[in-house]
């Protein structure tokens, strides 16, 4: 029987005790010293096993003051119409833009659809790669109408949240969205773009956004499962 690492032993137990609500978000992680001794361990693994905790989310370094304990998932409510980028800066997470291309291309028949095209009418495509302190975390691929964001691609690499820069700059004004939630598992392209093994388990996001004229925006994203939530408020029968 294989051995388990001993630095291995103790991030999963902080990792599970972060998700038991043991330690609490926004609280101090136990010293180096107290998790030393707790675990009968060296200083060196329990360096391993918080290097772990923290390219994972779970946990963020802070000089001079310790490991503070994040959130285990982001919670995104679904009565309001609000991005996972603007959650997550919400919740404290800085979040960034790994890679970011803009291109116009043919709406597919599923975007022409939703955005009442006409077929084969153009869309501009918003791809990125969206990181929580500097880690991969989703992959988001934005379909928008072209005659509402002339220049669009001229803004490449210029904002890191879409909604508030189609605010702020194009000024459009959000009015409805709906969106639809499934499940799948990453395949080979997507664990090497989120740096996570082949087959885990990702939310998937589609999403179609509307103004005063009807939907304009047309998004897909695809999320690590379990680094995010949503919840959705009902009232009343």
């Amino acid at each position: 029987m294989t051995k388990v690492p001993a630095y291995r032993t103790v991030y999963k137990t902080i990792k599970q005790r972060i998700k038991d609500a043991y330690y609490s978000v926004g609280s101090l992680l136990p010293t180096e010293a107290e998790l030393e001794k707790e675990f009968s361990v060296s200083r060196t693994t329990v360096r391993r096993a918080a290097a772990m905790l923290s390219s994972e989310g779970y946990i963020r370094v802070v000089q001079g003051k310790g490991s503070v304990v994040l959130s285990a998932t982001t919670t995104q409510r679904l009565n309001s119409i609000s991005s996972i980028t603007e959650t997550l800066k919400m919740r404290g997470f800085d979040v960034s833009t790994k890679d970011m291309r803009v291109e116009r291309v043919p709406a597919p028949p599923q975007v022409a659809e939703a955005l009442h095209l006409a077929e084969e009418e153009t869309v501009y495509l918003l791809q990125r790669i969206q990181c929580v302190d500097g880690a991969p975390f989703a992959i988001m691929n934005n379909y928008l109408k072209a005659s509402l964001v002339p220049d669009f691609e001229q803004y490449c690499d210029k904002f890191v949240s879409l909604y508030r820069f189609l605010e702020d700059h194009y000024h459009i004004s959000f009015q409805s969205a709906v969106e639809y939630l499934s499940a799948s598992n990453a395949d080979f392209i997507e664990s090497m773009v989120l740096n996570i093994p082949a087959g885990t388990a990702l939310l998937c996001s589609r999403r179609v956004t509307s103004d005063e004229q009807g939907p304009f925006e047309y998004g897909v994203t695809k999320i690590l499962a379990e680094r995010y939530e949503y919840c959705v408020y009902l009232s009343g029968r």
